[in-house]
């Protein structure tokens, strides 16, 4: 077990080196990711969506622009739908 988890610190760390700003910028886009979960779940059945959309975007943004800079075009795809839907979701709300 100490063996698989300094692996993976050495894993994090690696990738911290390998390009710091990314790292950062994945560790801020997770907090923000987790914290509009968390919101979500404490607020339902009436979330703060105007709120929540535009960091869920934001999020998601910068979710893309990390895997532009690993080149994972699975990703940039998968991260691309999701700010086109939320961006759908969020000018819905506002012209409603």
């Amino acid at each position: 077990m100490n063996d698989m988890m300094a692996g993976i610190f050495d894993w994090i760390r690696d990738d911290y080196k390998t390009y710091p700003a990314r790292f950062i910028v994945e560790i801020t886009a997770w907090i923000l990711s987790i914290g509009c979960s968390v919101t979500m779940a404490l607020t339902v059945p009436n979330p703060p969506l105007i709120i929540l959309y535009p960091i869920f975007i934001s999020q998601c943004v910068m979710y893309g622009w990390c895997a532009y800079t690993r080149k994972s075009f699975g990703m940039i795809a998968n991260y691309g739908l999701l700010v086109t839907i939320d961006l759908v979701g969020l000018f819905r709300m506002w012209t409603h």
